[in-house]
């Protein structure tokens, strides 16, 4: 015995269309039939129930009051099919994960190893926003966070992914430069120094802190440039506009390339360091769980040595 009387599909929809233009015709025309076939519908739906849904007037259609009672539940239950099925369809069709971090995070080390990720999970399209400002990952409807900040700044149930130790940095064709020799700290008098003006971590950019750990304070360079994002001043080291203060983990690929070169020895360990941050909906997107699973295993892999 079928769980639940109900007349085909096609004759609701027939019906629904029908009752909605007050007009076989303009149902007919919505729903590629025609009329005859409308009314055939109609007809064995008025059968199914045994009672009119419809006065035929000279010129005119009406419901009745039991096809107006009948009309109000299946345009409701028309319209709730068609809206769950727009849904699961969006869902099956559009996979993504949201990441917040910031510009040097995204431009230095995320974006030049994404290709590893998207190429085993194609159908998922993440989407990167760089920027200093701490988002509200539930609020601002992001999946993912890689910040950068203290322990104690941290947010409660945030995930170590790696250290960070600042040193200078430059292009080794100026470290080759024998008007303006890079052999020792004190060698900095010599060149233009690179500073970032903005985002977290730009007081440790600071040369100054840099300069004390070596106790060099009074250290005049030759000049400064001043940069408000952290790759830009990457991307102008790389092109040997001067010293910069790299951040290890992130530059460690163009070190290995030898885009750049540490001049010296001498780091300072930062208080910061970089977190996975999740939102409360992550936990429910498989996508979302292999990004954060995938960034993991490059933050091992970044560790290594090598």
């Amino acid at each position: 015995m079928r769980h639940y009387d109900l007349p085909p599909l096609d004759q609701l929809e027939a019906f629904e269309a029908a009752a909605r233009h007050l007009s076989f015709t303009k149902a007919a025309d919505e729903l590629a039939l025609t009329q005859s076939a409308v009314s055939r519908q109609i007809a064995a739906l008025e059968a199914h129930y045994g009672l009119p849904l419809f006065r035929r007037l000279h010129r005119a259609l009406c419901l009745t009051d039991d096809g107006q009672a009948l009309f109000q539940t299946v345009a409701e239950v028309l319209g709730r099919l068609h809206r769950i099925g727009g849904e699961l369809k969006r869902e099956r069709r559009a996979k993504t994960v949201v990441v917040t971090t910031t510009p040097g995070f995204a431009g230095l080390w995320l974006i030049p190893r994404l290709a590893g990720f998207t190429a085993t999970r194609p159908e998922v399209d993440v989407r990167i926003s760089a920027g200093y400002a701490l988002v509200n990952l539930n609020r601002d409807g992001f999946d993912l966070g890689v910040r950068y900040q203290s322990e104690d700044a941290i947010d409660a149930g945030a995930e170590l992914l790696f250290g960070d130790v600042v040193l200078p940095v430059c292009s080794p064709k100026l470290l080759r430069d024998p008007a303006r020799p890079l052999k020792k700290p004190e060698d900095l008098r010599h060149q233009v120094l690179m500073y970032l003006d903005s985002g977290p971590g730009a007081d440790l950019q600071d040369w100054p802190i840099w300069l004390r750990a070596m106790k060099l304070e009074g250290l005049k360079p030759a000049s400064v440039m001043h940069f408000s994002q952290f790759d830009q001043l990457i991307n102008a080291a790389v092109a040997g506009q001067g010293v910069a203060l790299g951040r290890s983990p992130l530059l460690k690929q163009l070190l290995r390339e030898r885009k750049l070169v540490a001049p010296f020895t001498k780091t300072v360990a930062s208080p910061r360091s970089y977190y996975l941050v999740q939102s409360a909906g992550a936990a429910r997107k498989p996508e979302a769980q292999d990004f954060a699973a995938w960034l993991r295993d490059e933050a091992r892999a970044g560790a290594l040595p090598g």
